[in-house]
C-alpha cells in the first residue's frame, strides 16, 4: 500500500488510523523485522479518555495527534519503552541522558552540548547501534514532534530521521515504505520534506543533522 502524495491521510491522526487498522489485524506481530517487539503487549489497553484529554508533556506542550490517536488505542508499546513513572505521568529525559541509559555512559557525555537544545526526548523501538527517539519541542504544520536518529557506530551523530510519530508508525508498520539510504533522506521527500525541513529550521539551524563534535 502506498500514500497518496499531499492527501490529508498521509499525515497525523488520520495517518495514524490507517496505521492501525493494520495493527488490530494482529496486534501481536513484531513491529520491527530484526528484533521481537510486538505492537501490543497482551491485549490493548487504551488509555482512560480523561486522562488522555488532560494529559500534556511536563514542558506544557500538548501531545502530538498521532499519540493521542494510538495511546487512545494502546499504552503498552509506549510504556515498555520507559515513556510513563509510577503514577502513570510522562517521564521524558534529555538526550545526553537517553544516550547513556541506552549506549553507556561515555556516549552520553558526547551528547551533553545539546543537553539544553533536547530536554524532552522519548525513546522508540528501532535500531541496534543506533536509537530512534522523540524530541519534544515546536512542532510542525501536523502539530507533530520528529523523530531522531541517534548513532554511535562512527562519529556520534543525530538527525532528524522522521518528521513526526505519525510517518514514523507508517513505516514502521509497512503501510508506506521509505528508503534510507541515509538517516535523513526524508529530507527531500516530495510529501514529508516541508515537514522534515521545517524541523530542521528549528532544531539544527537549517541542517538535517549534527555529528560530534556538537
Amino acid at each position: 500500500m502506498t500514500i497518496d502524495r499531499g492527501a490529508s491521510s498521509a499525515h497525523g491522526a488520520a495517518l495514524t488510523e490507517r496505521v492501525l487498522e493494520v495493527v488490530r489485524r494482529a496486534p501481536e506481530a513484531s513491529a520491527l523485522e530484526y528484533q521481537h517487539v510486538p505492537w501490543v503487549a497482551d491485549i490493548p489497553r487504551p488509555m482512560a479518555a480523561d486522562v488522555l484529554t488532560d494529559m500534556v508533556f511536563p514542558s506544557g506542550r500538548p501531545l502530538s495527534p498521532s499519540l493521542r490517536a494510538w495511546l487512545a488505542f494502546d499504552v503498552s508499546l509506549l510504556e515498555r519503552y520507559g515513556w510513563f513513572g509510577p503514577d502513570g505521568e510522562l517521564t521524558p529525559r534529555t538526550l545526553d541522558e537517553l544516550v547513556g541509559d541506552e549506549l553507556g555512559g561515555p556516549w552520553g557525555e558526547c551528547y551533553l552540548p545539546l543537553a539544553d537544545r533536547f530536554e524532552e526526548c522519548f525513546l522508540l523501538p528501532g535500531g541496534s547501534d543506533s536509537r530512534r527517539v522523540i524530541a519534544v519541542g515546536e512542532p510542525d504544520t501536523e502539530g507533530e514532534y520528529p523523530v531522531l536518529a541517534v548513532d554511535v557506530d562512527d562519529l556520534p551523530f543525530v538527525g532528524l530521521m522522521y518528521p513526526g510519530f505519525d510517518v514514523y508508525l507508517a513505516d514502521t508498520a509497512k503501510l508506506v515504505r521509505m528508503e534510507f539510504p541515509t538517516y535523513t533522506a526524508l529530507f527531500d521527500h516530495a510529501t514529508y520534506g516541508p515537514r522534515m525541513r521545517r524541523h530542521a529550521r528549528h532544531w539544527f539551524g537549517g541542517d538535517a543533522c549534527a555529528e560530534f563534535p556538537f
